[in-house]
């Protein structure tokens, strides 16, 4: 038995496997990315607290003799076991090596590829189906963000993707629906563009506020920076349906017909939804960096084709 296997034993340690399972149910947690196992890394203390490791364990060290520098130099023995698990996950394609996602994503952190991502739900017990609503990263998801994101603004610009296929949905197509839900999100900081709210479930998994199209998918919208508003379910809801949309500034107009509704619609107890949405006509929150900002022309279509049409 080799001097690391012999005090992993002595010291009672989880298994490599154990480990590599930890990590990835940790990076599930944690939306798909855990950063590099540094000293003072609060994900190190997190997965020992896991394992219920005492001080001992957490404290171990290994000691390595240079005989020629004549010196002894130690390294953590629950670090080495850590990066080792990750080592080997990263062998097995499960994980993306901090260097890899650092190109992708300037982190030096360690994130989920789908496969990892399959395999996680698959012990989770969670349905892969999941994955359209969760904001867990993957790799190959944050390549299409990235790619979303760093797209050059167009001046005329088309909303339209007439070679979309609405009935069939390829494993490509749904990577790219995830990267558009991930881009959108992100860019507006997971709130809702009318209202602001922020929030996202007590596990933290899974975000409440919605990537909605501005030109929907039914008439061959885009999944692009351009045609896209991160919107709460019940915004998303009002602006897919027409009860409000946009003048060219960005500034919230509403139907008509919320003047003809019963006095008990469009409320939520004593809070009037309908009604605040039509007297605050405010300009909605947009991301700081105007490429991100919806395109005119996207903005254009949804007032003249569901806002319009709804409201007479």
């Amino acid at each position: 038995m080799s001097y690391e296997g012999k005090m992993l034993e002595d010291f009672k340690m989880p298994t490599r496997k154990e480990v590599e399972q930890a990590l990835l149910k940790s990076l599930f947690h944690h939306n798909g990315v855990i950063k590099e196992f540094g000293a003072r890394e609060n994900i190190v203390n997190e997965i020992a607290d896991d394992f219920n490791l005492n001080e001992k364990q957490r404290n171990a060290y290994l000691e390595t003799i240079y005989k020629k520098e004549n010196r002894v130099k130690k390294s953590s023995l629950w670090h080495r076991l850590l990066f080792r698990a990750a080592d080997n996950l990263a062998k097995e394609k499960l994980v993306s090596r901090p260097t890899h996602t650092f190109l992708l994503t300037k982190k030096k952190e360690w994130m989920l590829t789908e496969d990892g991502y399959d395999k996680t739900l698959k012990f989770l017990g969670i349905p892969s189906a999941q994955k359209e609503f969760l904001p867990v990263k993957s790799y190959e998801v944050q390549k299409i963000v990235k790619k979303i994101k760093s797209q050059e603004r167009p001046e005329l610009y088309s909303p339209f993707d007439r070679n979309k296929k609405i009935i069939t949905i390829t494993k490509e197509a749904k990577l790219r629906n995830r990267g558009f839900r991930q881009a959108i999100i992100e860019a507006y900081d997971f709130k809702c563009a009318v209202c602001g709210l922020k929030i996202n479930t007590p596990n933290t998994t899974q975000w409440e506020v919605e990537a909605a199209h501005i030109v929907p998918h039914s008439s061959f919208g885009k999944d692009d920076i351009w045609n896209g508003l991160a919107l709460c379910h019940l915004h998303h809801w009002a602006y897919d349906v027409g009860w409000f949309s946009f003048e060219d500034n960005f500034r919230v107009i509403t139907s008509r017909k919320i003047q003809t509704l019963s006095h008990d619609y469009g409320k939520m107890w004593d809070y009037d939804f309908i009604g605040q949405l039509a007297k605050r006509g405010s300009i909605i929150s947009l991301p700081d960096n105007k490429n991100n900002h919806p395109h005119l022309s996207a903005i254009i279509w949804h007032r003249e084709n569901i806002f319009l049409k709804q409201s007479q």
